[in-house]
C-alpha cells in the first residue's frame, strides 16, 4: 500500500506533472509524424483529394445559387463542373496559340540573346575565353546524356503519368464534393462522438468559410497580377506575353514567393528577347505589383479568411515544400488556416465564446447539402 502510494506520488508533483504532460505531447508529435508519412506515401490520393475539397469550398456557392433557382442538385455540380473546364480548356487553347504564333520570335530573340551573353563573357569584367565556353558546353551535354539525366527523365514520365491519373481522380472527387458534401460529411461525422456534434458542425462550417474565401481571394488577386503584367509585357513587346501572364496566376497561389518567382521568370524572357532596359522595366512592374498585392489587395481581398501571421505562413510554405515539393507550397498554406480555424472554434467553444468570425452568416457558406 505505501509503495502504491509512493509510486502515485512521483507522478502527482509538479515533476511529474510535468512528465506526463510530456509524454502526451510526444504522444501527439508521434501521430501527427505518422499521419504526415502515411499522406506523403500516399500523395496520388491525398493531393487529388485536398484539390478537390479546396476548390469544393471555392465553388460551393455557385452549387447552392443554381440549386435555388430549381436544378438539381446533380445537375448543378455537373454545370459548375464543367464550366470550370470550359474556362480551363479555353485559356489553354489561348495560351497554346500564343506559343504557337510566337515560338520563331522567340527562338530569334533567345538566339541574340545568347550571343550578346557570350559576347558579355568573353569581352566583360570575367575575361573567359572561347575554350572555356565550349568546355562547359561540353560538360553540361554530357551531364544531360549521362545516366543520373536518363533515371530523372525516367522520373519525369513517371511523374506525368501520376499527374493525368491525379487530374482524372480529382474530378470525380470533386464532383461528388459539390454534389454530396453534406451528406459525405454527415457521414463522416457518425465516427465521432455525438457529444461534440454542434462543435463538429461549427468546425466544418468555418473551414468551408475559410478555404472558399482563401481561394476565391487568391484567385481574385492572381487574375490582377496577370492581367497587370501580362499589359506591360504585350506593351513592352515582350513575346508568350500571354503565356507569361498564366504563369504569374499559377505562381500567386504560392504566397510570399510564388508572384516573385513568375516575375523573374517574364523579367528572365525579356532579357533574353528584348534587351537589359525592357528586363528592367518588367522588374519595376513586378515589384510594383508585388508590392500593392501585399499592401492593398490581400487585405482587403482577403479579409479575415486567412489570419495568419507572415511568420507562421513562411514556416507552413517551408514544411510543405519540404514534404511535397511544389504541390506542397501550394497547398500548405490553406491547410494551415484550416487547422487554425479547427484550433479557433475548439477553443472558443471551450471557453463558452461566442461562435468564430468565420462562422456562416448565410447557407452560402455551409457545406453543400
Amino acid at each position: 500500500m505505501t509503495r502504491s502510494r509512493t509510486r502515485r506520488d512521483l507522478w502527482s508533483d509538479g515533476l511529474g506533472r510535468s512528465a506526463t504532460r510530456s509524454i502526451q505531447v510526444l504522444a501527439v508529435v508521434a501521430l501527427a509524424v505518422v499521419v504526415v508519412y502515411a499522406a506523403v506515401s500516399l500523395r496520388l490520393l491525398v493531393v487529388p483529394l485536398l484539390i478537390a475539397t479546396f476548390v469544393a469550398a471555392a465553388a460551393s456557392p455557385m452549387v447552392a445559387w443554381l440549386a435555388r433557382l430549381g436544378l438539381p442538385r446533380g445537375v448543378a455540380a455537373w454545370v459548375t463542373l464543367l464550366a470550370g473546364l470550359a474556362v480551363l480548356g479555353g485559356l489553354g487553347w489561348l495560351v497554346g496559340s500564343a506559343v504557337r504564333d510566337q515560338w520563331d520570335e522567340l527562338r530569334r530573340g533567345a538566339v541574340e540573346g545568347l550571343e550578346r551573353l557570350q559576347r558579355f563573357l568573353t569581352e566583360g569584367p570575367l575575361g573567359l575565353t572561347d575554350r572555356q565556353l565550349d568546355e562547359a558546353r561540353a560538360s553540361l551535354g554530357e551531364l544531360l546524356s549521362g545516366a543520373r539525366w536518363q533515371a530523372g527523365a525516367i522520373t519525369g514520365a513517371t511523374l506525368v503519368a501520376e499527374v493525368i491519373t491525379g487530374i482524372f481522380l480529382g474530378l470525380v472527387l470533386l464532383f461528388f464534393l459539390l454534389k454530396d458534401g453534406r451528406r459525405i460529411w454527415d457521414f463522416v461525422k457518425g465516427f465521432l462522438p455525438d457529444r461534440h456534434a454542434t462543435r463538429y458542425d461549427r468546425i466544418a462550417d468555418g473551414s468551408v468559410v475559410v478555404l472558399g474565401g482563401y481561394v476565391r481571394g487568391t484567385a481574385i488577386i492572381a487574375t490582377v497580377d496577370a492581367v497587370v503584367i501580362g499589359a506591360a509585357l504585350a506593351v513592352l513587346g515582350v513575346p508568350l506575353a500571354l503565356p507569361l501572364a498564366v504563369v504569374v496566376f499559377v505562381g500567386a497561389f504560392v504566397p510570399l514567393v510564388g508572384a516573385t518567382v513568375a516575375g523573374a521568370v517574364a523579367a528572365l524572357i525579356a532579357l533574353v528577347s528584348n534587351g537589359l532596359v525592357t528586363a528592367l522595366i518588367v522588374v519595376a512592374v513586378v515589384v510594383a505589383v508585388n508590392q500593392i498585392e501585399g499592401d492593398v489587395l490581400a487585405p482587403v481581398v482577403l479579409g479575415r479568411s486567412l489570419s495568419l501571421h507572415p511568420l507562421a505562413i513562411l514556416l507552413a510554405l517551408t514544411a510543405g515544400t519540404i514534404l511535397a515539393g511544389i504541390i506542397g507550397a501550394i497547398l500548405a498554406v490553406p491547410v494551415a488556416a484550416v487547422a487554425w480555424t479547427v484550433v479557433k472554434v475548439w477553443r472558443e467553444q471551450d471557453a463558452g465564446q461566442a461562435p468564430p468570425e468565420s462562422e456562416p452568416q448565410s447557407s452560402e457558406a455551409e457545406l453543400p447539402s
